[in-house]
């Protein structure tokens, strides 16, 4: 369900009624006569309607974590708030960039329309900027053909849905100067191959059992989960194109199994 749309509805019917009422249904009804029901309701809701729309279409909108694609970073049950103005100044509903500020940069985490379906919002990091050649080999990243610094710092064990207990290991990778955490489950297959689907510029990627290695488009880039063996992204299901740009993630505001979590910035 596209809640922007909803919201942009929601807008015009009660700015609608609003606007009917200020110039047309007031000075039939005249003075002293009480308002209909269904105008006091849109006149009540409508700047509370027009507040909303525009902060989560043109700065900040907040996102529920579903997954544990992204651990350790971002973890199940993680309310984010992501800037939606970051990446340039886009028309809602849309989603057509129309005041250009900045392109994202390798290492950013980044909500985006999935590519499948563009209705369902997903959360990855950027791996690969248009240009780049990416490779995905033997669980270490290549960009252009230079290794990305992966540093071991122990194990890191979990329990997912289902009451599962999945044992990784946790690393820190370094892309250009920017560091993060990912995980890698020793047990667990470099790549799915059964699992890729023919994507727009597939042609542009090369697969065998332990590599893939693609050239990014111009305007699209490259997504990875930073739970790479339980990350379903980019390797499997292509590029993202700059038209399906939600915002960057920065911050974490709630997470009700964790309070500690609160207030935590997203790098």
């Amino acid at each position: 369900m596209d809640f922007a749309l909803i919201m942009f509805v929601l807008l015009v019917v009660t700015g609608g009624i609003w606007l009917l009422d200020r110039f047309a249904l007031a000075v039939r009804r005249g003075s002293g006569v009480a308002e209909p029901w269904w105008v006091e309701y849109a006149k009540s809701f409508f700047p509370v309607i027009l507040i909303v729309f525009f902060i989560r279409s043109f700065l900040v909108e907040p996102f529920k974590i579903p997954s544990g694609s992204m651990m350790p970073t971002l973890q199940v049950g993680d309310f984010i708030l992501v800037n939606k103005f970051t990446f340039g100044l886009r028309l809602p509903v849309i989603n057509k960039k129309i005041i250009p500020v900045s392109n994202p940069q390798r290492g950013d985490v980044m909500v985006f329309r999935y590519p499948e379906d563009p209705t369902l919002d997903y959360i990855k990091r950027v791996i690969g900027l248009p240009g780049d050649t990416v490779e995905y080999r033997n669980k270490r990243l290549w960009i252009n053909g230079v290794e990305q610094i992966q540093q071991a710092e122990g194990d890191y064990n979990y329990v997912e849905t289902g009451l599962n207990f999945v044992h990784t290991e946790k690393h820190q990778e370094t892309l250009g100067e920017r560091k993060h955490a990912v995980l890698i489950n020793p047990e667990m297959p470099t790549l799915h191959l059964g699992a890729v689907i023919e994507f727009p510029g597939r042609k542009n990627c090369s697969y065998d059992n332990e590599m893939v290695r693609c050239t990014v488009p111009q305007g699209e880039y490259f997504m990875m989960g930073d739970n790479r063996d339980n990350s379903r992204d980019s390797r499997y299901w292509g590029f993202v194109p700059n038209s399906q740009i939600v915002g960057k993630a920065f911050f974490i505001w709630m997470n009700f199994s964790d309070l500690k979590r609160i207030g935590l910035s997203i790098n």
